[in-house]
C-alpha cells in the first residue's frame, strides 16, 4: 500500500526527530494543522466512543475514496488524529480495513509512547472509520 504524500511528509519529519521531546513537539504541530470542526460536526452522532478524551469523526466518500475530518479536546490526541488522517486520506474501504495502525505509529517512532488508553482510543477511531466505510 503506497503512502499518501502527506503521510510520507509526516514520516520524513518524524524520522528526522532525534528524541521523544522533538517528536512530542512535532505531534503538537501536526495537531494544529487539523481543520477545526464546526459546532454542528461536534455532535453526539460523530462522537467516537472508546476514547478517554472527546473525539469526533466526520467522514465523506468521493468516487470510492474516503476523506475524514476529526477533532478532539486534547492536544496530544489532536496530533495523533492528524497523523492518522494523513495515513488514511483517500483510501478505499478495502484499504481502510487492512491498515496496520500500530505499524504506522511504530514507523513514526511513536509506538512506544502510546499509552494503552491512547492506543485503544486510536483503535476506536480506526474501527469507527471502518464502520463508516462499511456503511454501518
Amino acid at each position: 500500500m503506497t503512502l499518501p504524500a502527506n503521510a510520507r511528509s509526516a514520516l520524513g519529519a518524524f524520522e528526522q526527530a532525534s528524541g521523544w521531546e522533538q517528536r512530542a513537539r512535532l505531534l503538537m504541530q501536526w495537531g494544529e494543522r487539523l481543520a477545526p470542526l464546526s459546532e454542528a460536526e461536534k455532535s453526539e452522532a460523530n462522537r467516537v466512543h472508546g476514547c478517554e478524551s472527546q473525539v469526533w469523526l466526520v467522514a465523506e466518500q468521493t468516487a470510492g475514496h474516503w476523506h475524514f475530518k476529526a477533532g478532539s479536546d486534547a492536544r496530544i490526541i489532536r496530533g495523533l488524529l492528524a497523523l492518522l488522517l494523513v495515513r488514511v486520506e483517500g483510501l478505499s474501504s478495502a484499504e481502510l480495513q487492512q491498515l496496520d495502525l500500530p505499524g504506522w505509529f511504530n514507523q513514526l517512532g511513536l509506538g512506544r509512547q502510546l499509552s494503552p488508553s491512547r492506543s485503544n482510543g486510536l483503535n476506536a477511531v480506526l474501527q469507527r472509520m471502518a464502520q463508516l466505510a462499511a456503511g454501518v
